[in-house]
Order: C-alpha cells, then sequence, then structure tokens
C-alpha cells in the first residue's frame, strides 16, 4: 500500500514539475494513496492510539459547548455499544475499524462528562441571603487578612434540603480558634458562585459546581466553634485531619524561612498559597515562573524523581540486592507510592491530580518494561484523567499541562543534547559536555513547552510573559537542584523535628528565585496584555497543536492549515465597546477615544478582566480615577465611539430623563414599562443574561452573553427572583457576588 501511494504520487509530482496538469481523479487517487501510506505508517508506529483520547475528549466538548438541556446516560453508552460490536466486522479494514473505535470514544466522552454533571449535582444558591449558618469545617486556607473556609452545610436559614446548598466556600477575619473538624455556627452572608465576568470568560460558577460549592460568601459577627455531635466518618476525619497537618506544616515553614520567601516555600510543599501576597504573584507571573507555586507537574516529577533516585542508588550499594533484585522496578514502585502521598498532603488538587495520573503511568510503563515517556502513556493519562473529571478539559490547566508535555515528547528526539556529548575522556570535557547539555536542554524544553501552551496561555489569561524563557531557564534550575530536593528532605526529616536546618537551606534558594524574578519583572513589557480572541481561532491552534505532535509521518505538516488560520483569527480579534456587569453595577464603554472608559462602580476585579479582554494594559484604579462620563447623584451618561449615547441609571428618578434620550440604557434596578431606550440592560434583562457585551456597528449593537441561549446550564441559578425580596435576603449590593470572598483566579500550570 505503501509503494503504491508512493508511486502515485511519484507519478503527479513530476508531471507538475514538467508542466503538465495531471487529471482530476490523478490528483485525487494519488491524494487518497498518499494518505494511506501515511496512515499506514502511524498504525506501524502505534501512533494511532492517541487519536483515541482526542476523541474521547471531542465528545466531552460536544456535552459543555451543545447540548441543550439535561442529557441522559443512556444514550451515549448504547450508542458507544453499538459502535463497539461492529468492530469485529471491521478488522479487514484498519480505516474503517479506527473510525469506528473513534466514534465509540466519542461517545464515551459524551457519557462521561454527562455522569459526572449528575454525580455532582447540587442545590446552587440563587440570591444573596443572610441567615444562620452551620456546619462542619472541611477544609481551611489561611491567608494575611484571615482564612477562607470550606464548610459542609447543617443548616443554612430557612432553607429547606432541596435548596441549601451542600458546600460553602465562606471568608472569616479571625480563623485562628476555628481548625478542619470543628463545627461552626455564625450568621453568613452568602451569594451564588460568580459567573463569568464576560461572555467566553473563565466561569467560576462551573469550577464552583464541580467541586460541590453552592454559594460563596463571608462570616458576620462572633462566630461559635465547638465539637461535632456526632462521630465523624473515616474520610471526614482523613481530610481533616490531612488539612490541619498541612496548614501546621505549613506555618512551621513560613516560620523558619520568613517573608514572602517562606510563603513560597510553603506553597511549593503544602499546595497552601493564600500567605503569597499579590505583589509576589505579580513578580512570579512577570517572570514567567508562576507555574513553579501550583503543585502540579513539575512538583509530581520531582518529587517522584527524587524519590526513585534514592530508593534505586541505595539499593544499589548493596552488591547483592543489586544483582538479584528488579531495583529500578522496586525504586518505581516506591516513587509511586511516594508522589500519591505527596499528592494528598498537597490537597489533592485538580491539577495536582491529573500530572499524578501522568506520573503514575509514567512509572507504571517501568513496571511492565515499556518506554516511561511516550505519546500513548500520554494519551493513556488524558483518557483516565477526563473519565474522572471531564470539566478539566474546559480549563487552562489540563489544556497547558498536556500540550506542553506533547510538545516535549514530540520534540524529544531534537532537544536531548545529544550534539554537545563527548568521548573524551577529560573531566573538563566531560564537564563542559555536561553543562552545555543542561544548559540548552533547559532552553530547548522551555521555548517547546511555552510555544506548546502559547495559545491556551493567551486564550484564557490574555499575557504573554517575553521573558518568560529567560525566567524559566535561570530559576529552574534551583528549583529541580536545590527547592524540591530539599522540600522532599524536610518532609522526611519533619517527623524527627530535625527539619528546620532544611528549610532553613531551601529558604535560600527561593529567595534567590524570588531575586531572579523581580530583576525580570522589572524589564520593560515584562507582562504584555493582548486583546483576547475567540474560540474559533483557539480551535484551530489546538487542532495544529494535535497534528503538529501526534503524528510520526509527513501528516505532521497538516498542522500547517490550522495553525496559519488559527494565527491570523487570534491577531485580529473583533472587540467589544461595552462591557457590562452581571447585576448592572457598572460598565465599560468604548469612548470617541477608542479606550475603555468606565460608568458605574464595577468591582475591580471584573474592570481587570474586562481591561485585559480588550488588550488594554492599564490598572482598574487607573481607569476608574479617569474623567470622561458625565456623572451626578442619579447615575451617568457618555457617548460612545459610533455616537451612540450610552446611560447607567443608579436612581429610578432618572428614568425619566435617560430613557427618552439614551440609545442604551444599562442599571440594575427594574426600569419602568413603558421606557423608550432602544436597549435595556436591567436587573430584570441580566438575571437571564448575565454578564453582557456588546459590540457597535452599523447594523445596530449585536449582543453576546455570559450565559448564552438555551436553557440554564446545572451551575447556573435556574430561576432568579427579581420581583420580591425573600425574608432576610437582599439584592446584591456589589457588582462583585463574593466580594468579601473575591474568586481565584483561573488555575495555571505549564509543566516543563
Amino acid at each position: 500500500m505503501a509503494q503504491g501511494g508512493g508511486r502515485a504520487v511519484g507519478g503527479a509530482v513530476p508531471a507538475l514539475l514538467a508542466g503538465r496538469v495531471p487529471a482530476p481523479t490523478q490528483l485525487w487517487r494519488a491524494t487518497v494513496e498518499g494518505l494511506g501510506a501515511e496512515l499506514a505508517r502511524e498504525a506501524e508506529q502505534r501512533r494511532l492510539f492517541p487519536w483515541i483520547a482526542v476523541a474521547f475528549g471531542s465528545g466531552i466538548l460536544v456535552f459543555f459547548t451543545a447540548a441543550d438541556g439535561e442529557a441522559t446516560l443512556a444514550a451515549p453508552l448504547i450508542a458507544a455499544a453499538l459502535c463497539l460490536v461492529v468492530t469485529p466486522t471491521l478488522r479487514a479494514r484498519p480505516i474503517a475499524l479506527a473510525l469506528m473505535l473513534a466514534l465509540a470514544a466519542l461517545f464515551l466522552g459524551y457519557a462521561a462528562a454527562a455522569w459526572r454533571v449528575a454525580s455532582v449535582s447540587g442545590p446552587v444558591l440563587t440570591r444573596l441571603t443572610i441567615g444562620p449558618l452551620s456546619g462542619l469545617v472541611e477544609g481551611l486556607d489561611e491567608r494575611e487578612g484571615g482564612a477562607r473556609l470550606i464548610v459542609r452545610v447543617e443548616s443554612f436559614g430557612d432553607l429547606g434540603a432541596g435548596q441549601r446548598p451542600r458546600r460553602v466556600r465562606v471568608s472569616h477575619r479571625a480563623a485562628q480558634a476555628v481548625r478542619p473538624g470543628d463545627t461552626i455556627r455564625a450568621t453568613a452572608r452568602l451569594l451564588p458562585p460568580p459567573e463569568a465576568v464576560r461572555p467566553g470568560g473563565y466561569d467560576f460558577a462551573r469550577d464552583a459546581y464541580f467541586r460541590g460549592i453552592g454559594a460563596v460568601g463571608s462570616l458576620v459577627g462572633k462566630v461559635e466553634v465547638g465539637a461535632p455531635a456526632q462521630p465523624l466518618s473515616w474520610s471526614l476525619r482523613l481530610a481533616a485531619g490531612i488539612d490541619a497537618a498541612r496548614n501546621a506544616f505549613t506555618r512551621r515553614i513560613t516560620e523558619a524561612i520568613g517573608g514572602q520567601a517562606g510563603a513560597v516555600a510553603a506553597a511549593l510543599v503544602t499546595g497552601k498559597r493564600g500567605l503569597i501576597s499579590n505583589e509576589t504573584n505579580d513578580i512570579l507571573r512577570a517572570a514567567g515562573i508562576y507555574h513553579v507555586v501550583s503543585i502540579s507537574g513539575l512538583h509530581m516529577v520531582l518529587a517522584a524523581g527524587v524519590v526513585f533516585w534514592l530508593v534505586r542508588a541505595g539499593l544499589a550499594l548493596v552488591p547483592m540486592l543489586a544483582l538479584a533484585w528488579p531495583i529500578k522496578k522496586i525504586a518505581a514502585g516506591a516513587a509511586m507510592l511516594g508522589v500519591t502521598a505527596y499528592c494528598g498532603f498537597s490537597g489533592w488538587d485538580v491539577a495536582a491530580e491529573r500530572a499524578l495520573i501522568m506520573t503514575l503511568v509514567m512509572l507504571g510503563a517501568i513496571l511492565v518494561d515499556r518506554p516511561a515517556l511516550s505519546m500513548r502513556n500520554l494519551a493513556l493519562a488524558a483518557i483516565l484523567a477526563l473519565a474522572r473529571e471531564p470539566e478539566a478539559l474546559l480549563g487552562p490547566s489540563f489544556q497547558m499541562s498536556f500540550g506542553a508535555v506533547a510538545g516535549l515528547i514530540a520534540c524529544a528526539p531534537l532537544i536531548d543534547g545529544r550534539a554537545f556529548r563527548t568521548d573524551n575522556p577529560s573531566r573538563i570535557a566531560r564537564a563542559a559536555s555536561w553543562l552545555a547539555t543542561a544548559v540548552v536542554g533547559t532552553l530547548a524544553t522551555t521555548l517547546v513547552a511555552q510555544i506548546a501552551t502559547a495559545p491556551f496561555a493567551t486564550y484564557h489569561f490574555q499575557t504573554v510573559q517575553p521573558f518568560g524563557l529567560v525566567g524559566n531557564a535561570l530559576t529552574l534550575p534551583l528549583v529541580s537542584l536545590a527547592v524540591m530536593p530539599a522540600a522532599v528532605l524536610g518532609m522526611l526529616a519533619y517527623p524527627f523535628a530535625l527539619d528546620r536546618p532544611v528549610w532553613w537551606l531551601m529558604g535560600l534558594a527561593v529567595r534567590g528565585m524570588l531575586d531572579i524574578s523581580a530583576w525580570i519583572a522589572q524589564f520593560g513589557q515584562a507582562n504584555v496584555v493582548l486583546p483576547a480572541f475567540g474560540t474559533g481561532a483557539l480551535t484551530l491552534l489546538a487542532a495544529a497543536l494535535l497534528l503538529a505532535t501526534l503524528p510520526v509521518s509527513r501528516l505532521r505538516l497538516l498542522a500547517l492549515l490550522p495553525a496559519g488560520l488559527g494565527i491570523a483569527l487570534a491577531a485580529s480579534p473583533t472587540r467589544y465597546d461595552i462591557y457590562i456587569d452581571r447585576d448592572g453595577a457598572g460598565a465599560a464603554v468604548r469612548g470617541r477615544d477608542g479606550r475603555l472608559v468606565v460608568l458605574g462602580r464595577p468591582p475591580g476585579f471584573v474592570l481587570e478582566q474586562w481591561l485585559k479582554a480588550d488588550g488594554d494594559g492599564r490598572r482598574p484604579e487607573v481607569v476608574t480615577g479617569e474623567a470622561g462620563p458625565r456623572c451626578d447623584r442619579l447615575g451617568c451618561t457618555l457617548v460612545a465611539v459610533d455616537g451612540r449615547t450610552v446611560a447607567h441609571v443608579t436612581d429610578k428618578r432618572a428614568f425619566a430623563e435617560d430613557c427618552a434620550r439614551a440609545d442604551i440604557l444599562i442599571t440594575r434596578l427594574r426600569a419602568p414599562p413603558g421606557c423608550a431606550a432602544p436597549l435595556i440592560a436591567d436587573r430584570t434583562v441580566l438575571a437571564v443574561q448575565g454578564a453582557t457585551a456588546i459590540r457597535l456597528g452599523a447594523a445596530g449593537p449585536e449582543l453576546a452573553t455570559a450565559r448564552g441561549a438555551g436553557q440554564p446550564r446545572p451551575w447556573q441559578p435556574k430561576a432568579i427572583d427579581t420581583a420580591t425580596p425573600a425574608a432576610r435576603s437582599e439584592p446584591p449590593a456589589s457588582g462583585d457576588p463574593s466580594a468579601a470572598d473575591p474568586p481565584d483566579p483561573p488555575p495555571s500550570e505549564s509543566p516543563q
């Protein structure tokens, strides 16, 4: 088949070079046979299996992006079973067999997403409510100004079991007296988990839903702390005990090191990042190394590598054991146990769990005498991770982690440093070779990982760190050779109370990392903000990454087409001219000078996301203080870039005038029935649409909404009462539904 394809292509190409145009049938036959030859090579190299993971993920995407309404689990399972039943009859037709298996994987991915949504289903609070809260503290994250608690709710106000969230996240200013496993009673101010602040933005409500959190907010007044009324189950006791140990370990490390170096070092070990200041976070992001403080692939690989090396080296010191026992497999098994324990101690964060699955698959390959790092293992890890958490496919952590590893595996033959190896017996020559290999390998792997993750990072965060290559090249050696080995050694020394000197040494390396990051952050344009592009460009760029990394044949050249189209779309995004907060507290409107101007009082976090989506690097406080709109006690008006008048009403007395003269009226109140404004975004409309963005054009305003069309998703409140406030309830007092408990940024990771 391959030879036939080669002859066909060989006959068509010379004809073109000679100026003769082959017949269309000849070109078509040559193309088909050529593709068949390349597919045959893919099958021989066993590189079709990774596409099963792609098909599985495609089924998940179909569920989350196209399913409208409640999907049944039986339908995709039956469809997948039918596809699998047919496969034995297709063994003589490999292409048809591969397509049928891919179709079965697609249906199974759809079923996994449907099952996951049904399994975590729970009540979500529909409006801000203040009332007495009683529940069990499952987890606690200490912060500079207090703590953030995860509470399993026993009672809240007069809400019944069908309306009461099962779990809530609340902030508390004085957390010293509260420990995981305690029962608390206090007055709580709870709100629905915050939805996306703009169409296409990161949906915090979806993330909270899959974590079992149905409301967020803060504790008000005195908090009563007591022991549980009934004995806890073993799982709750274990989870509470681990979280308490993590907090104690975090305090021990921060006290031993001190300052922000202590906070970063503790985060590297325990995953508790609450003590890291915003300034330090910004410095790490500007240097492109923020992924270091998130327990992820880098940490799991280093932790497993340290355990693997220690066990194997220790066994190799005993000749009898080294000769009689499979010490490599024993070391791999010990590394699997060690990295699993580390993941459990670090909190089983979603990014850490996916990194653990990938690491376990790699180590498991050693046990069965297979290559540890291969595309098949990566695909298997992706299927396992997505089967457990299908929603992860929509987030930046999964996309960036698996994208980076795929790029590194595909480029491994090019970046293994063989060109710098030498047979020269001189120690100086060997040292120079080792140093050159290490430096070039670090730079190459960092560059490959950044290229592979750039589409996802830019889509989700709208930022690019041009000096990230420098930051990673200078800091990763410190992390790999000093920080993480010290972390493992400190954890081993902790039971003997001999860990403080180790933390002090680790602190020196972390301070060096922070100093390098601060130096890079001072560079001009260390953090470049780019306009947000759409899902179409991201889909094309993701397809290009898959086509460039999964095949081993010339099929990789097919990646050029989606890559070119994706870059073209991403480079010319169509920006919105008006952003409206989800409850109408404020808006950002493009003025006559082409830049966004603030109306009302949108929360700083929301305004920051709007500015980044517009490619505007200004700080929110700078934009808020700029002049532009005409304001009084009743509201503000502004002439937009196309000449339309936009009004933001804060007092109902302004409706009479603004309804008559405004082209677009925005308010958190309910507009009167006779309001004549052509476009109204009031409390009733925004309760259905969520955050809204408007693109102004000659044909009229074009709207996009965060909730989109169709039925509400399971993590969105299905009914919001905008007519009559319930007892002890009130309309939101801030545009940010979690003003007292601000949402975490989307998880970022770059597992290099």
